[in-house]
């Protein structure tokens, strides 16, 4: 059993790093298209079987179940523990492993989710699969199985500690390459989008 987890922190002041080419009103525009583009790609994924959105706003939470995903109101602050939250759920319903997905990915697909599991599904577990992003710092995905096989390190370059985390685990680790390496979090990364994704950022 595979579940996903998309984490979503409040719509409001969502992208501040983008203020420079958007407005309060098309980053929040931008943020909640994102979201649901990332919800229903995972939802609509065949090997992903429960897709879990842990969030503080009511709006997400709307989103997610319109999008047939199971919400998590988030009673914790920060990126990692509303993770630690989630991952908590999706071990108490029987997973085995989690695929982490954050929001601002906007080559995100059914596609490449598929690709992204069974590349990560390949070897026995323990093991700790990940998409760098496409400057090789931080983490755009995140696949553990068991999902308790290290904590999560997001913040900073996480994708080394990541790496680190799963060597000291004696995990098996993994980097994979591919359409979810590109990242929306600054204006330089918005117009790559915008040129590749239109649909996907509004561009």
């Amino acid at each position: 059993m595979i579940v996903a987890i998309i984490p979503v922190g409040s719509i409001e002041g969502a992208k501040s790093r983008l203020g420079a080419v958007l407005d309060a009103e098309e980053r929040h525009d931008l943020a909640l298209r994102l979201a649901e583009s990332t919800i229903r790609a995972a939802v609509e994924t065949p090997e992903i079987d429960e897709t879990l959105v842990v969030t503080p706003d009511d709006a997400v939470r709307e989103l997610a179940l319109r999008a047939g995903a199971r919400p998590i109101r988030q009673r914790s602050r920060g990126l990692n523990d509303g993770l630690r939250e989630a991952r908590d759920e999706a071990m108490a319903a029987g997973a085995e492993a989690i695929l982490v997905l954050p929001i601002d990915i906007p080559r995100v697909s059914p596609e490449s989710l598929t690709s992204l599991v069974r590349q990560a599904m390949r070897a026995p577990a323990p093991v700790v699969a990940l998409v760098p992003d496409r400057h090789g710092r931080g983490t755009n995905a995140l696949v553990l199985r068991p999902p308790d096989v290290i904590d999560f390190c997001f913040g900073g370059d996480s994708r080394e500690a990541h790496l680190a985390a799963a060597r000291t685990a004696g995990a098996a680790a993994e980097v994979i390459d591919g359409p979810l390496t590109l990242d929306i979090d600054t204006p330089e990364d918005l117009l790559l989008a915008q040129a590749e994704t239109p649909e996907a950022v509004g561009g």
